[in-house]
């Protein structure tokens, strides 16, 4: 991608979170170590449910005196619903801000330019008091900036930045192996870890409870992860069904299809036979190793 590109991600959302109980509040039922989050440090986490299923992921940076999730928007108003269940009466405020804030992804060399900038996942910095992040789930996703809509122009044009289409880093996203788009057609249907978040940087094993802790340690203290998802990329023919096969025999699942196309694939001995020619329905797919593994 252009080092000058800039990437306006409208299917992002935004809720914001304060209060003095806030830090407590997201420690009690994310994945991640809400600790480790601070004005120069973001982090990646997910919501799992009480089984350790996938529900919802998220950015987190910290903001003011609060926090902000950086979630898909199609998601945004049921995880708002989700948090107001687990708030109970800890003094938490939850607002909905995607329609005052956006995302904007920039490359890894144009963040790196920018002033205390550094070559760190996650490293946080200010530009105009707006925040800006190497993406903490992997560096080669370039960097975030959090901006209210009304000052996103002029701050693009202070970066010297040229406003590209957005499919073209989603397209990237995929070829790394990291899903972002419908990612609601995986909740409930996997497990978190099986969703690579221990690789991303999304998963602190050495934090206290969470909510789907139980099932999540247990599979990686026993070594139980026996499928992952991946980015698979279509061959030939037309996608017709979910089940995905290799020698007639049933290795997986499709549970993203859309133009980015994610399968939950069994392993065979903890690896995946990434040269294989594999079928869904009428088409001939391949899945695609990603750069984490």
């Amino acid at each position: 991608m252009n080092k000058n590109n800039v990437y306006i991600l409208e299917d992002r959302g935004l809720l914001y979170i304060n209060g003095d109980d806030a830090k407590e509040f997201l420690q009690n039922i994310i994945t991640n170590n809400i600790d480790n989050v601070s004005e120069v440090k973001s982090c990646f986490s997910a919501l799992l449910t009480p089984q350790g299923k996938y529900l919802y992921d998220f950015i987190i940076i910290k903001h003011k005196l609060g926090y902000f999730l950086d979630c898909e928007k199609k998601n945004i108003e049921n995880l708002y619903k989700q948090l107001n269940l687990y708030k109970l009466r800890s003094n938490v405020d939850i607002l909905n801000l995607s329609n005052e804030f956006v995302v904007a992804n920039l490359t890894k060399e144009k963040f790196l330019e920018l002033v205390n900038s550094k070559d760190e996942v996650g490293f946080t910095i200010k530009f105009r008091e707006d925040p800006i992040l190497l993406d903490p789930r992997s560096d080669k996703l370039g960097a975030r900036l959090v901006i209210n809509l009304e000052k996103l122009y002029l701050s693009i044009k202070k970066l010297g930045l040229n406003v590209s289409d957005a499919s073209e880093y989603y397209n990237y996203s995929h070829e790394l192996g990291i899903a972002q788009i419908d990612t609601n057609k995986l909740q409930d249907k996997i497990f978190g870890i099986e969703c690579n978040f221990e690789e991303l940087n999304g998963i602190d094993f050495k934090k206290g409870c969470y909510v789907g802790q139980e099932n999540t340690a247990r599979i990686k203290l026993k070594d139980k992860l026996n499928k992952r998802l991946f980015a698979v990329k279509l061959k030939e023919g037309q996608i017709t069904g979910d089940e995905i096969t290799f020698d007639n025999k049933n290795i997986g699942k499709l549970l993203i299809n859309n133009k980015n196309p994610f399968a939950l694939l069994k392993l065979e001995n903890k690896k995946f036979n990434f040269d294989a020619d594999l079928r869904c329905g009428d088409a001939k797919i391949k899945a695609l190793k990603p750069n984490w593994l």
